[in-house]
């Protein structure tokens, strides 16, 4: 395993279920499936999106095209993500490639007035600890690109997962769908650690180094004829606000300080 591989590992990395509760079994592989899918593209780009948070497993059901993992569309769209493809399942039913799952979570835009219980996004970590704590595969089954998921399949599915967009256009594609459902999968189970520690933090100003700036910023504002030191009504107090809004660094201290002082001096005030 690389460095980089290394600190893109969940948080008290172990099996698939870090985060959630430790009892019971380890919890497998979650398996997205895609059903009757008819673009290679999408099974590219589903794969590339699954392995991005960490999971491996894909499968198919009736797909449009039979060689649709073979077919070059799909490998470029997988970008990298290959292994997803060799290593997805196929078949002809939902029984065939998820017969396994313990927990079949549908996905789809159309909300039925019949059928499994309707959740959100908001459910999924409440079904990590549960799925973890009884050692079950969860399954997230996604329809097709045209039509979406069909009655008799969400009927054969355990809850009904609807991702809320804007009421007047709510046209997710299929592969953004599923990075979606992969990424709110993760955080459920314990999101990756940034693969950079970022900038460090800088040192904060103190009150007396704004105090000497907003002077030295007075100065300048005289100078301009900005400021009629005579009459400065509530100038210098808004300005003292809007410095301790800001929450300066020393350097940023120094930065303002430096202005001020290069406008002074061609100002000839130097």
């Amino acid at each position: 395993m690389t460095e980089k591989e290394q600190r893109q590992q969940p948080r008290n990395a172990g099996d698939c279920s870090q985060g959630v509760a430790s009892a019971g079994a380890a919890m497998p592989q979650p398996l997205f499936v895609l059903v009757g899918t008819s673009h290679a593209g999408n099974v590219g780009a589903a794969a590339r999106a699954i392995r991005t948070m960490g999971f491996h497993a894909l499968g198919l059901v009736a797909p449009r095209y039979p060689d649709v993992l073979q077919q070059a569309e799909a490998i470029a769209m997988a970008s990298g993500a290959q292994d997803v493809l060799q290593q997805a399942r196929q078949g002809a039913t939902l029984n065939d490639v998820a017969g396994d799952c313990g927990v079949l979570v549908a996905l789809s835009a159309r909300v039925r007035d019949f059928g499994p219980p309707l959740r959100g996004p908001q459910w999924l970590p409440e079904l990590a600890r549960q799925a973890a704590a009884a050692g079950r595969r969860v399954g997230f089954v996604f329809g097709s690109e045209r039509y979406g998921l069909d009655n008799h399949t969400v009927w054969r599915c355990d809850a009904l997962l609807n991702l809320p967009t804007a009421p007047d256009y709510g046209s997710l594609n299929l592969a953004q769908a599923v990075q979606i459902v992969a990424w709110e999968w993760r955080r459920a189970l314990g999101s990756f650690e940034h693969a950079g520690k970022g900038p460090p933090p800088e040192e904060p100003a103190t009150h007396a180094e704004v105090e000497a700036a907003l002077q030295q910023l007075q100065r300048s504002l005289q100078l301009l004829g900005y400021l009629d030191p005579r009459a400065p009504r509530r100038l210098l107090p808004r300005l003292r606000r809007l410095l301790a809004k800001a929450a300066l660094s020393r350097q940023e201290v120094q930065i303002l300080r430096g202005i001020c002082d290069a406008a002074s001096k061609r100002l000839g005030d130097g």
